[in-house]
């Protein structure tokens, strides 16, 4: 398990002991405007910062889109495609990037079940391609490398936030529609012969975004009865955070030294405000795990970024 360091800890525990004290609000960070997506990213659900190089971000399009996964700077603009060949976009809702056995790898998750009736929802791993390949003017493809099914033991879950730790080998799936929001885990790389009866394994509840009427929503459609239900995690690259992102607000989960994620995401979250957000569904640590992005549904939507006054030596 991935130790953290000292000055890190510090740091997010001061952000925790700020924020109890603080006379003026839950919002303890606040995300601004850093871009825009571009265009052809109409309904953005899934975002990822590169592991291959600094200042590049993966995202994706919501159901029905293209098989196509799009590079943006940290602005938004447009750097190139990946397209999974072979796959399809039933309901892709989230994605991962990580490094795995020397190699840098992204996962795209075609988890979203809005009836909880689908039994075909998997998670696609690609490698990662070479940043100086990328090219707005031509699309790169690549096959799927490795496909890992999603079953959960208690029947079909509405998922849209997943987050890959490499180094215990597990990916971490976030259910959507049950309130409290359940923790879930699969193995990130099972033996071909367990694929037939693979089931996540049931981790923890985090009720610490379960929704609050007393708190206002930031986003801009408050009637929105899932405000705060969870659409978007990350886990920082470093292991000392996890981000939780809802339709409402994102929510920072420091992890200490020697904790489990689930211990971690069962503890007392930072909350980070944003607005201007239609539909807040992507979140992901920088490369470097100093910043957060975030980002909407929507044409032209915002890309926000938070910074977490980390100052590293």
């Amino acid at each position: 398990m991935m130790l953290l360091r000292p000055l890190r800890q510090l740091t997010l525990a001061g952000l925790l002991l700020s924020a109890a004290c603080s006379p003026s609000g839950p919002a303890d960070l606040t995300a601004t405007r850093a871009g825009t997506m571009p265009p052809v990213l109409v309904e953005t659900s899934g975002l990822a910062a590169s592991r291959r190089a600094d200042g590049l971000l993966w995202a994706h399009n919501d159901s029905g889109g293209e098989p196509v996964l799009y590079a943006v700077d940290l602005t938004g603009r447009l750097r190139g495609t990946l397209r999974l060949t072979g796959a399809v976009n039933t309901d892709w809702e989230d994605i991962a990037a990580f490094e795995l056995d020397g190699r840098a790898w992204l996962l795209a998750a075609d988890t979203g079940d809005n009836t909880g009736r689908r039994h075909d929802c998997s998670l696609l791993i690609v490698p990662e391609p070479d940043p100086a390949t990328l090219s707005p003017a031509h699309e790169l493809a690549t096959p799927v490398a490795w496909r890992v099914p999603v079953r959960f033991p208690d029947g079909p879950h509405d998922c849209e936030a997943v987050a890959v730790d490499a180094p215990t080998g597990l990916v971490y799936l976030v259910t959507k529609r049950t309130v409290p929001a359940w923790l879930y885990s699969l193995p990130l790389r099972p033996a071909s012969g367990d694929l037939a009866t693979l089931t996540a394994t049931r981790i923890a509840a985090l009720r610490q975004i379960a929704p609050d009427r007393e708190q206002p929503s930031s986003v801009q459609l408050p009637s929105f009865v899932y405000h705060e239900q969870a659409t978007g995690m990350d886990f920082a690259p470093d292991g000392s955070a996890a981000a939780v992102l809802t339709y409402g607000s994102g929510w920072l989960f420091p992890r200490h030294a020697g904790q489990t994620w689930g211990a971690a995401l069962a503890g007392t979250p930072v909350r980070i405000a944003f607005t201007g957000l239609t539909q807040a569904e992507g979140v992901c640590f920088s490369r470097d795990s100093r910043t957060l992005f975030i980002t909407s549904e929507g044409k032209n939507a915002p890309l926000l970024r938070c910074g977490l006054g980390v100052a590293k030596p």
